[in-house]
């Protein structure tokens, strides 16, 4: 262990601040598809009981229209954030019919490219801009890649926790600047170390052979309904065929807070020939926001996102600009097909566990070389993790997996120690030992379990999903919300439809002239 890291720990284990790891904050947004008992995508509208995707916070759509992903609060104990996860689920499958949340992360057998929906929200300037927005999507990527669905996990420590340290470490500048440069370390060593996380949680080692389109690909028929490969951890977080040739020359540095949102911000506001080409307008309709590399920032893909949460009209960079970085927001989750919610609390006590040793750990600057290794290794582990023997690239030497595996566990223990030190009980380091156990037996990867299942029932893909679905559907029907639960979330669905209405009625303004405002507030943005 580092002596930094060691330091740090002594510091945080001192009585007067143990207390202050009961403060972490932890937020999860889980997407999933709307299937029809036949398990193909749903073509209904989102369901209006839900309330407004545009402007009900706990549940809305991502891409497309069948797209629904649901929002917890951010909460301190993670035990209650998989709760209110959990609650949303209930209250969802209390107005789906007989429809079905799909239960993995890719996606059931997809319509044509063309029938599949894109999310609507309305006719106010912000609802059609998030309409255009993935009209650009589809242009740029296709419909089909943008149906697949994960788990994003908005994880935050505390805000007394830096001006602790920044003091005991003499750091030069506010405490502001302090927690801004504390994240984007946790950043650079998420991206060293986040290979793990794909072996350990990746669930998705086989897909629909539909989904490819019928493109050219590297992976492996497993029946004729079935593509895969047989060590994969994580196809979704493969390439899988998709090149963002716009994005290819995008890599933000995670060296300081100022280059990564100046790198986002140029990206956001230069011209890309291609998309050029096509302009912004198709017979009088728009068909995306601007012909730059990216549309808006986020519509740049990455594992990690440095956030702050926004003011109405705020966009997510002039927010980090103003006020630093408040959270990070992980965003290379798996859905695994085996829990209802798609994550439980033993991987949310091994998350927080992680993400604090990237926190607190050293984290030298990214060089080219660390960033393509880095890369490369999570390409590498998402494809054949589970390979006996695969070997990954660490300063400049070859190193087995599994005992590099291990040493990162080995260390991330006294983080799992400390934290339970905080809460009492010993629920971060059973969680630790979980991890543990996976990295000397593959077969307990939920990568593993997925293909022993579907060959234990000789299933396909879909066939396993839908039987996996069904299951959730049953669980989650078989005991509904308390009525006073249900009663809230109905008044929470009613009150965002009045308040879409609202937004709809009073709107002012052309939405030309919104756009153009919109984009000119980037540029405003200078360094």
């Amino acid at each position: 262990m580092s002596e930094l890291l060691n330091r740090r720990l002594a510091l945080l284990g001192e009585r007067a601040n143990l207390s202050l790891l009961e403060q972490c904050l932890h937020g999860i947004e889980r997407e999933c598809l709307r299937v029809t008992d036949e398990g193909r995508l749903a073509q209904t509208p989102h369901p209006e009981e839900l309330g407004s995707a545009l402007t009900n916070e706990q549940i809305t759509t991502d891409y497309s229209e069948s797209l629904l992903e649901f929002i917890t609060p951010a909460l301190p104990n993670p035990a209650d954030t998989l709760a209110s996860l959990d609650k949303i689920h209930r209250f969802a499958y209390s107005k789906l019919g007989n429809e079905y949340l799909w239960s993995p992360s890719m996606p059931c057998p997809l319509p044509a490219e063309e029938d599949i929906p894109i999310a609507y929200y309305g006719t106010s300037n912000i609802g059609q801009l998030k309409y255009v927005y993935r009209k650009g999507l589809a242009l740029r990527y296709g419909k089909t890649m943008q149906c697949i669905a994960g788990i994003h996990y908005n994880f935050s420590l505390p805000e007394k926790l830096w001006p602790l340290l920044k003091q005991a470490e003499g750091f030069v500048g506010t405490d502001r600047d302090f927690q801004s440069f504390a994240y984007i370390a946790l950043i650079r060593n998420f991206r060293r170390y986040s290979w793990l996380l794909m072996y350990l949680f990746g669930a998705s080692p086989a897909l629909d052979a539909g989904f490819l389109r019928g493109r050219s690909h590297q992976l492996e028929q497993l029946d004729p309904d079935t593509l895969y490969l047989p060590y994969a951890t994580s196809l979704r977080m493969s390439d899988l065929g998709y090149q963002s040739n716009a994005q290819a020359g995008l890599t933000p540095c995670y060296n300081d807070l100022g280059s990564y949102i100046d790198s986002l911000r140029k990206a956001v506001a230069t011209p890309y020939a291609p998309y050029v080409e096509v302009g912004t307008h198709k017979d009088g309709e728009w068909v995306q926001l601007n012909t730059n590399i990216l549309q808006i920032e986020n519509e740049y893909y990455s594992n990690i996102r440095p956030k702050r949460v926004t003011y109405t009209g705020e966009r997510p960079i002039q927010a980090l600009m103003a006020r630093g970085i408040q959270y990070v927001e992980v965003r290379c989750l798996d859905i695994n097909p085996f829990l209802p919610t798609g994550i439980d609390i033993t991987e949310s006590r091994f998350l927080d566990a992680f993400l604090l040793f990237c926190a607190l750990n050293d984290s030298p600057l990214l060089t080219n070389t660390t960033c393509n290794n880095a890369t490369s290794n999570f390409l590498s582990v998402v494809k054949e993790g589970r390979r006996p023997g695969l070997q990954l690239q660490r300063d400049g030497q070859l190193v087995d997996l599994k005992e590099w595996a291990g040493q990162l566990l080995e260390n991330i223990a006294p983080l799992a120690a400390l934290l339970d030190q905080s809460h009492g009980g010993d629920t971060h380091s059973k969680a630790l030992d979980a991890q543990l156990a996976k990295v000397k037996d593959p077969s307990l990867t939920p990568s593993a379990q997925v293909l022993a299942a579907m060959a234990e029932h000789k299933e396909s893909f879909v066939q396993f999903s839908l039987r996996q679905s069904r299951a959730h559907a049953e669980f989650f029907r078989s005991e509904p919300l308390a009525a006073e639960e249900q009663a809230k979330f109905e008044e929470l669905a009613r009150s965002s439809l009045a308040q879409q209405s609202e937004l709809e009625q009073n709107e002012v303004g052309d939405f030309d002239v919104f756009v153009g405002s919109y984009q000119a507030s980037i540029l405003a943005i200078s360094n």
